[in-house]
């Protein structure tokens, strides 16, 4: 067991400091951390998590060699070719927010996911500042210490989006868009977004899409200044393509290109939909297709062996399906997704005509909080939150059930601690102490 193992099982430190959580909700929203607490109790977690710098720069590594490979024309023409033709229209952007989920094995970290438009950055930075240094030396505390430094970078990626696609003219006007937006359980980060646009003279508005309007070759917004139309959406759809009827009007501003869009289809199709995975899993097709030798092998280490589930391979998969975990190839948030040991045949029936994909199942690693006195362990995935294959924010997520949730208490999303190096374990607080050898004779 490593040094980030047995802190992740021995230290029950509560480290999340109320006082500055609620000076840093308080200036980004208008509730504040009292309303927060309240209404979404298991949001947020006051235990961090550790994490080994062998680890952390495997992630990295990792989310380099997906972007990169992503790019070659081979895996895009199969890619897109599984999509709606929506998904092959090119404006230049990238898609902000980028969400790649790990868990930590024995052997290193596990790709399980990647997300288009990833919630919570914005909420876990405020967070993640506001824990204290709980061991000794505190320079191991590597939370950013200052939620505002991430926010700059979180600006500047939104204005990197503009730029793709609309070169220096001036980004005037954004519109933050999910359905339904009060009633998403993420809806704070929005007001936070929309404040971060706000302060740095850019007009914003949260908006459900049937708000949006598109008329004259542009798409409106009433709450906008009168005459200014909405110049970028900051997408948090999770009808990808923009099929739904209510989304039509931004299905249109995006195809004319009269909006700049981001996340957009064309990221879906490239980087979430869970049927890339089986295209990861192919080493010799991607070797084909170009993939550097060294992309290739951080590939075979980090992406777990996934394949298609159909009518033809139905029995043998049901035969190994405790050793894999399935999940629709369009699915989020977790939604639809089985352990393969928790299957009945009815549900089955159900993956094998639903378009599933069967992953190798790698258990995510653990993480001991105290709950009411008592030592509870959780299970635990690293999200590594990434912009043009370079990670901007690493987060960690513990819940106890069978796939990620923020209903757990002691859980929510954690601070990712990075250890620089195994340090002597006299040197900290929750090292656990080394075994007494017995004197002989």
């Amino acid at each position: 067991m490593n040094m980030a193992e047995s802190l992740n099982l021995a230290c029950l430190c509560s480290t999340l400091q109320a006082d500055v959580l609620h000076q840093h909700l308080s200036d980004r929203t208008e509730q504040g951390a009292g309303h927060l607490a309240s209404s979404r109790p298991h949001l947020l977690s006051a235990t961090p998590v550790f994490v080994g710098a062998r680890d952390a720069a495997a992630i990295r590594a990792a989310v380099a060699a997906l972007h990169r490979i992503t790019a070659l024309p081979g895996y895009r023409d199969l890619a897109l070719a599984q999509t709606p033709e929506i998904a092959s229209l090119v404006f230049g952007p990238q898609g902000a927010f980028m969400g790649y989920d790990f868990h930590l094995s024995a052997d290193g970290p596990r790709l399980i996911e990647i997300n288009t438009n990833a919630g919570g950055a914005l909420i876990h930075a405020a967070a993640a500042s506001a824990h204290r240094a709980c061991c000794s030396p505190p320079d191991w505390f590597g939370v950013p210490p200052d939620p505002a430094a991430f926010e700059r970078t979180v600006l500047a990626m939104f204005q990197d989006e503009w730029r793709a696609q609309r070169g220096d003219r001036p980004l005037r006007t954004v519109a933050i868009v999910d359905d339904d937006p009060a009633g998403q359980y993420l809806a704070p980060e929005f007001e936070m977004a929309q404040r971060l646009f706000v302060a740095h003279g850019i007009d914003a508005v949260v908006a459900d899409p049937g708000e949006l309007a598109w008329r004259d070759g542009r798409l409106w917004h009433p709450r906008l200044p009168a005459g200014m139309p909405v110049d970028l959406v900051y997408n948090r759809l999770t009808d990808f393509y923009f099929e739904q009827p209510a989304h039509a009007g931004l299905r249109a501003a995006y195809q004319a290109g009269a909006a700049v869009v981001t996340p957009h289809p064309r990221a879906h199709a490239l980087h979430a939909d869970k049927r890339n995975l089986v295209i990861l899993s192919d080493d010799a097709r991607l070797a084909a297709w170009g993939a550097a030798p060294q992309d290739r092998a951080v590939v075979r280490a980090v992406v777990p062996r996934t394949e298609a589930v159909t009518a033809a391979g139905a029995e043998r998969l049901w035969a190994q399906r405790r050793q894999l975990f399935f999940k629709p190839a369009a699915g989020f948030g977790s939604r639809g997704a089985y352990r393969g040991d928790k299957l009945t045949r009815r549900v089955w029936s159900d993956i094998v005509a639903g378009g599933y994909v069967a992953q190798a199942l790698v258990p995510p690693s653990e993480r001991a909080v105290d709950v009411g006195g008592q030592a509870v362990r959780l299970k635990v995935d690293i999200r590594a939150y990434a912009y043009r294959g370079q990670v901007q924010l690493l987060a960690a997520r513990t819940w106890i059930g069978q796939t990620t949730n923020f209903r757990t208490a002691g859980g929510g999303f954690s601070p990712v601690v990075v250890l620089p190096a195994p340090p002597r374990p006299d040197r900290h607080c929750c090292a656990p102490e080394p075994a007494r050898e017995e004197a002989t004779a």
